[in-house]
């Protein structure tokens, strides 16, 4: 009893702690080799499957750990008592959520023998291909797809070829290797392994690093946007004061006269920056692209929807626009919330979802458009880089909420402009606000925080990546393949374990 307690009290010890190695290997950090060692032990917890609910709770409570920030809640009609037990409760089953996620992937893994390589292939394939398929839910932020960067593109390049689930299985696949470098045997070999892997996962990254377009300003005939952006840096709490929408309004005035003086093609602001006051005081000078909301006549009553509104040149109204259509859980869109409006969570939900496509036609050339939560979802972009999209736009307001998300925000723009060989624009309300090349480097950026404008040039591109013309069909592919390599396999593990045992007097 008291070896079976001391196995316990080891797992757990192990889960936590490489759980939360997890958490802080991915961005804001986003260093790949604190990654595999925290995957390492996720690898040798295959025996204890219990420990995945406490490892991927630690991963998830540090990597989200931005959400506390919500406190406090009273503008939006909570009470202040229950504020920070709401954002405590709201972290905690986000936490319990991919913990639960991860035992289930610990217990196949038990079930698989994680010790084979082609099981693990096949592990590391079904993780990356769950993680995209959460992406495409309202449940899910960011995960090891998203952890290579900022610091490794030339690993992260790899989701020009198959997305962000890829990029996950390849750093699952660095951390078996690890595991197996450190308590399997031959371990010599097994260090050949792992350094032969990581020259081939860099060597071939970098390749296809440098297959996407150049970093230059301009495209190959010469064509490129101006695209002038407003960070209006106005805080959430306050931004429906007359003050500061006074404030914004005069930004906006100022800055639509900065564009047409230094011959801007598009002036960007973020997300919910008009709110519902969408009629401009003037003609636009120039083209402006705009969040804010909107109302859509669905089939039994008026829709208010989060948007942005497009203004062409001379227009006051928007003539064009892209509803948001992932929502934020609880924040814009409430389960059953007919039944929970008597909660007096005035500001929360109410909004409704738009059609999925994310892109947004102009008569210069359209663009790809991700609003705020929308970023984690790359095949949706992908898909409209396919229907025609020249560059991405990413628009955010991410006030109250900490830098580490602003910096979480970055890395996954960067991510984006990779999968997709596009220019990024991002226009946040208090940051980050930034133009970053198709190969995820960050080439100019305004200060967090600040009341700015930066007039960034934006190259129009043609060319696709693998990944925009089949999007995640080549990774589910090679999961499917692996599955059907693997699985007589486990069959016949299965029958040879239910034979009788022959009998002494046969």
């Amino acid at each position: 009893m008291a070896a079976g307690r001391s196995g316990w009290l080891s797992g757990l010890i192990l889960s936590a702690g490489t759980g939360l190695l997890a958490g802080l290997a991915l961005p804001p950090l986003g260093w790949p080799p604190l990654l595999w060692l925290a995957l390492a032990g996720l690898w040798t917890l295959a025996s204890r499957p219990w420990a995945g609910l406490v490892w991927g709770s630690c991963a998830v409570a540090i990597s989200h750990r931005w959400l506390l920030a919500l406190h406090p809640l009273d503008w939006i009609g909570v009470p202040l008592p229950l504020s920070l037990p709401l954002c405590v409760l709201l972290l905690g089953l986000i936490s319990a959520l991919g913990g639960a996620l991860v035992l289930l992937w610990l217990a196949l893994a038990r079930r698989l023998g994680p010790q084979r390589p082609l099981s693990a292939l096949l592990l590391a394939l079904l993780w990356g291909s769950v993680e995209t398929l959460l992406s495409r839910s309202p449940l899910f932020w960011i995960g090891l797809g998203g952890a290579a960067l900022p610091s490794d593109r030339a690993l992260a390049a790899w989701s020009s070829v198959g997305g962000s689930g890829l990029v996950a299985a390849l750093q699952l696949v660095l951390g078996w290797l690890l595991w197996r470098l450190l308590l399997g045997p031959s371990r010599r070999r097994q260090l050949a392994l792992l350094l032969v892997a990581l020259v081939l996962s860099h060597g071939l990254g970098a390749g296809l690093l440098s297959a996407l377009p150049p970093e230059r300003r301009t495209d190959a005939a010469g064509v490129n946007e101006r695209v002038l952006v407003l960070q209006p840096a106005i805080p959430t709490r306050e931004k429906f004061s007359s003050l500061q929408r006074r404030s914004l309004q005069h930004q906006l005035a100022l800055a639509l006269e900065q564009g047409r003086r230094q011959g801007a093609t598009l002036l960007v602001l973020p997300e919910g920056a008009l709110g519902l006051e969408t009629r401009l005081d003037e003609p636009a000078p120039i083209e402006l692209i705009s969040g804010g909301f909107r109302w859509h006549e669905g089939p039994q009553q008026l829709e208010q929807r989060s948007a942005l509104l497009r203004f062409a040149v001379g227009e006051q109204t928007p003539g064009s626009w892209l509803d948001k259509h992932r929502l934020v859980p609880l924040g814009e869109w409430v389960p059953l919330a007919g039944l929970v409006r008597w909660s007096g969570l005035s500001a929360v939900g109410g909004i409704e979802p738009g059609p999925p496509s994310r892109l947004l036609p102009r008569p210069g050339g359209g663009l790809a458009a991700a609003i705020c939560y929308e970023l984690a979802n790359g095949s949706a972009l992908a898909r409209a880089v396919h229907a025609g999209a020249q560059w991405l736009l990413a628009s955010a307001n991410l006030d109250p909420y900490p830098p580490a998300l602003q910096r979480q925000f970055a890395a996954l723009a960067q991510l984006r402009a990779l999968e997709t060989g596009r220019w990024l624009v991002s226009a946040a309300n208090t940051g980050p606000s930034l133009l970053i090349s198709p190969r995820g480097r960050i080439v100019a950026g305004l200060p967090p925080s600040r009341a700015s404008t930066g007039l960034f040039p934006v190259p129009r591109l043609h060319q696709l990546t693998l990944y925009d013309r089949l999007g995640d069909a080549p990774l589910l592919l090679l999961t499917l393949l692996v599955t059907l390599l693997r699985w007589p396999r486990v069959r016949a593990s299965a029958k040879t374990q239910q034979l009788p045992e022959p009998n002494a007097s046969d």
